[in-house]
C-alpha cells in the first residue's frame, strides 16, 4: 500500500510547488501541470510511470471540463455574440479543418490525418487566455469580445469533433469510411433527441427531489451520478465520454440549480483537469525533440504564425480595425485544452492517425505554443503599436476625447471604473456639487451613461496617459471602484509618480488585501466585507433593542479603528479635544519640498493647533501610509493629509512650507 501511495504523494507534493510559483509569476497553472508532467514523466526523470489509473484520472477530468462548457452553454449569449461567435469563430474552425488536409497531403500523410491536425490545431486556451484577459482587465474591450466570441465556437466545434475523429481512427478508407461516418451522426441524433427529450423532463424532476433533502453531501453525489451516467450512455452508442458529459452539463444549465451545480463541481473539476494536463506533460519524451524538430518547427510555425495570420485576416475581412484583428490574433496564437483532447482520441492504441514522430513533433509544439502564450499576450500592446500605424491615431483619438472631456474640470474626482459602486458613489458626489470624471473599458455602458448626460469616457484608468487626460494635475482625488488588487496597485503607483499629493481611496472585497495596498500608497481601503458587516450588526443590534445612541457608537468606533481618515469626523468623547466645527472640516494634502520647515522635524515639534487644524495621515513615497505620532519624523517628499476648515488650512500649510 505505501508503495502505491509514494508516486501519488509526490506527485502532489509537485504540483502543489509548481503551481505555487506559477500564481507567485502571475501564469497560469496549466503550465504548472504541463512542467510537472514533463519533468516527473516516464521519460525524464522516471518519478511517475505511466499506468491506467493516472489516464482515468485525466479522462475524468476532461469529463468535467467537458461538463463545466456545457453548463456555461447559453443561446442568449451565443445570439447577443453571433457575429464573432458564427462569423469570425465559425470561419477559423472551418478554414483550419480545410487547410490542414491539403497541408498534409503535401506532406505524404493521409488525408484523414490531415482532418484530424485541423480540428487540433483550431483549438486555442480558453483557461490561459480568460484569465489574462480578466487580470488585464480587456474582457470587455472590442478584442476581448472578439476572442471570447472565437473561443466560444471553438467549445461548440468539439461537439461534432468529438464524434468525428474516432470514427476516422477507426473506419477505413473510401465507401466504408461514409458508411461509417453516416453510421456515427445517426447514432449521435438519436442518442442526443433521447437524451434532450427524456432527460429535461426527468432531470428536473429527479434534481427537485434531490434537492428537497437539504444535503450539501448527496447534491454532489448527484451532480456526479448524473455527468458520469449520461457519459456512460453516449459511450454505449459508441460516442465519446466527453461528448455525453457536455451534454449533461448542458441540460443542468436550463434548471434553476445551474449555479449551484457550477459552485460544487469547481474544486474537483480543477483538480481532475491538473491531472489530466500531467498526464499531457508525461507523453512529452524531450529525448525524441531532437530527432523530430522539423516537425516541432512545422507545428509550431501553424500554431503561432499561422494562427495569427489566419483570426488576424479573418477579423480584418469582418471590417474590424486593424488593432482590434491583429490584438484577437496574438490572444488565440496558441493551442488549446480541447486540442489535447483531440489528439488523444486522434492516437489510441493500435489505430492511430498520427506516426509516432508526428504526434511527439505536435505535442511538443502544442505545450511550447502554450508557454510562450502569456508573453506574447502581455507584450501585445507593444506589438499592435509597433506594427499597426492606425494604432497611434487611435489612442490619440481616445486620449483627445478623454482630454476634451476633462478640460471643463477642475478640481474633480476621478472614478477608475464606472460599474455599480462607481455609479453610486457618482450620485453622492453630484448631490454634494463636486464634480467627478469616470474611466470605463465596457462601450456599452459608456455609451448609455454618455446618453444619460453623465461624464463617463471610454478610457483605461491602468495607463498613465490615460490618467493624465483626465485631468489628474487638476484632481483632487482617484478612486479605483473595480475589486482588482494588481490594477490598484498599478493605478496608485501612476498617481504617485505623476502627482504625489494625490489621495487614492481603493475599494477590495476583503480584508486580506487591505494592508498591501495601504503599503503601496493608498490614502484609504474600504473593504466591502467589512462594511457589509458593520451594516448586519447595526440593523441586528437595533432589531434587538439596543439603543441606536450605542449602535452608532459601536459602529463608529469600529470604523475609527479601520480607517485613518474617518477618526475625528465621527463627533464623540476620542474626538472632543479637536475643537473643530466638523460640519465645516475638509481634508487637504501637503507635499513637503526639501526646504520646507517641517522637513526633518518630527511631529511633536510642529503645533497646529493655533490654526484648529490636526495631521490625519502621512503618505511617504517609499513607505506607503504612516500613523502620526510624537516621534515620527516628516522628511522630504512626504504627504500630510491635513483636516479643519476650509480659512485655517492654507495658514497651516504656510506654516509647514515657510515656519512662523
Amino acid at each position: 500500500m505505501s508503495g502505491a501511495l509514494q508516486p501519488v504523494l509526490l506527485l502532489l507534493a509537485i504540483a502543489v510547488l509548481v503551481v505555487v510559483a506559477c500564481r507567485l509569476l502571475k501564469q497560469p497553472p496549466i503550465l504548472g501541470y504541463l512542467l510537472v508532467g514533463v519533468l516527473i514523466g516516464p521519460h525524464l526523470l522516471h518519478w511517475m510511470p505511466e499506468s491506467e489509473g493516472t489516464e482515468i484520472l485525466g479522462e475524468v477530468g476532461v469529463l468535467f471540463l467537458m461538463f463545466s462548457i456545457g453548463l456555461e452553454f447559453s443561446l442568449s449569449s451565443l445570439k447577443s455574440m453571433r457575429s464573432s461567435v458564427l462569423g469570425l469563430g465559425g470561419a477559423q474552425v472551418l478554414l483550419s479543418l480545410a487547410i490542414t488536409p491539403l497541408l498534409a497531403m503535401l506532406l505524404q500523410l493521409d488525408w484523414k490525418a490531415g482532418l484530424a491536425l485541423g480540428g487540433i490545431l483550431a483549438m486555442s486556451s480558453t483557461a490561459i487566455v480568460s484569465k489574462l484577459l480578466s487580470e488585464r482587465r480587456e474582457l470587455d474591450s472590442p478584442h476581448g469580445r472578439q476572442v471570447f466570441g472565437v473561443l466560444l465556437f471553438q467549445d461548440l466545434s468539439v461537439v461534432p469533433l468529438l464524434i468525428l475523429v474516432p470514427a476516422l481512427t477507426l473506419a477505413p478508407s473510401g465507401p466504408a469510411l461514409l458508411k461509417q461516418l453516416g453510421i456515427a451522426a445517426l447514432q449521435a441524433v438519436v442518442v442526443l433527441a433521447a437524451i434532450f427529450y427524456f432527460g429535461d423532463k426527468l432531470l428536473r424532476r429527479w434534481f427537485h427531489l434531490v434537492a428537497r433533502q437539504h444535503s450539501s453531501e448527496l447534491f454532489i453525489l448527484n451532480v456526479l451520478l448524473v455527468t458520469l451516467g449520461i457519459a456512460w450512455l453516449t459511450s454505449l452508442a459508441q460516442l465519446s465520454l466527453a461528448l455525453g458529459a457536455f451534454l449533461a452539463g448542458m441540460l443542468i444549465s436550463e434548471t434553476e440549480y445551474r449555479f449551484e451545480v457550477e459552485d460544487s463541481i469547481r474544486p474537483f473539476r480543477d483538480v481532475l483537469l491538473g491531472l489530466f494536463f500531467v498526464t499531457i506533460g508525461m507523453r512529452l519524451d524531450l529525448r525524441q525533440l531532437w530527432h523530430v524538430w522539423p516537425w516541432v518547427l512545422l507545428f509550431f510555425a501553424l500554431l503561432q504564425p499561422g494562427k495569427l495570420l489566419i483570426i488576424s485576416g479573418l477579423s480584418r475581412l469582418f471590417r474590424h480595425p486593424s488593432g482590434v484583428a491583429l490584438r484577437t490574433g496574438l490572444h488565440l496564437a496558441q493551442a488549446g485544452e480541447f486540442g489535447f483532447v483531440l489528439l488523444a482520441l486522434a492516437t489510441p492504441e493500435g489505430h492511430s492517425l498520427l506516426p509516432p514522430a508526428i504526434q511527439q513533433g505536435l505535442l511538443a509544439a502544442m505545450v511550447l505554443s502554450m508557454f510562450t502564450a502569456p508573453l506574447l499576450i502581455q507584450r501585445s500592446d507593444k506589438l499592435v503599436l509597433r506594427l499597426v500605424r492606425s494604432e497611434w491615431m487611435s489612442q490619440s483619438l481616445q486620449l483627445t476625447r478623454i482630454a476634451m472631456q476633462s478640460m471643463e474640470h477642475d478640481g474633480h474626482v476621478i472614478l477608475c471604473g464606472y460599474g455599480r459602486s462607481g455609479q453610486y458613489l457618482s450620485r453622492i458626489l453630484s448631490q454634494e456639487d463636486v464634480p467627478f470624471m469616470a474611466l470605463d473599458l465596457d462601450p456599452e455602458r459608456v455609451a448609455e451613461a454618455t446618453a444619460a448626460g453623465e461624464t463617463v469616457v471610454f478610457g483605461d484608468a491602468g495607463k498613465r496617459e490615460a490618467l493624465l487626460a483626465a485631468g489628474l494635475k487638476r484632481a483632487r482625488a482617484v478612486v479605483v471602484t473595480f475589486d482588482d488588487t494588481h490594477q490598484a496597485r498599478k493605478i496608485i503607483s501612476h498617481v504617485h509618480s505623476l502627482q504625489p499629493g494625490l489621495p487614492v481611496i481603493v475599494r477590495t472585497q476583503g480584508q486580506g488585501e487591505v494592508e498591501h495596498l495601504r503599503e503601496a500608497g493608498a490614502a484609504e481601503v474600504v473593504a466591502e466585507v467589512l462594511e457589509g458587516s458593520l451594516m448586519l450588526a447595526s440593523h441586528t443590534l437595533m432589531l434587538l433593542g439596543t439603543p441606536l445612541s450605542r449602535v452608532l457608537r459601536r459602529i463608529r468606533d469600529t470604523r475609527e479603528q479601520q480607517y485613518a481618515l474617518f477618526r475625528g469626523i465621527f463627533v464623540g468623547e476620542s474626538d472632543s479635544h479637536d475643537g473643530l466645527d466638523w460640519r465645516e472640516a475638509q481634508l487637504h494634502s501637503v507635499t513637503l519640498p526639501e526646504h520646507a520647515h517641517a522637513t526633518g522635524k518630527p511631529l511633536a515639534e510642529l503645533d497646529l493647533s493655533p490654526f484648529e487644524v490636526s495631521i490625519r495621515t502621512v503618505r511617504r513615497r517609499q513607505g506607503g501610509q504612516l500613523t502620526p505620532a510624537p516621534d515620527l519624523c516628516i522628511v522630504a517628499e512626504d504627504t500630510l493629509v491635513l483636516l479643519g476648515r476650509a480659512d485655517n488650512l492654507a495658514a497651516a500649510e504656510r506654516y509647514l512650507l515657510q515656519g512662523p
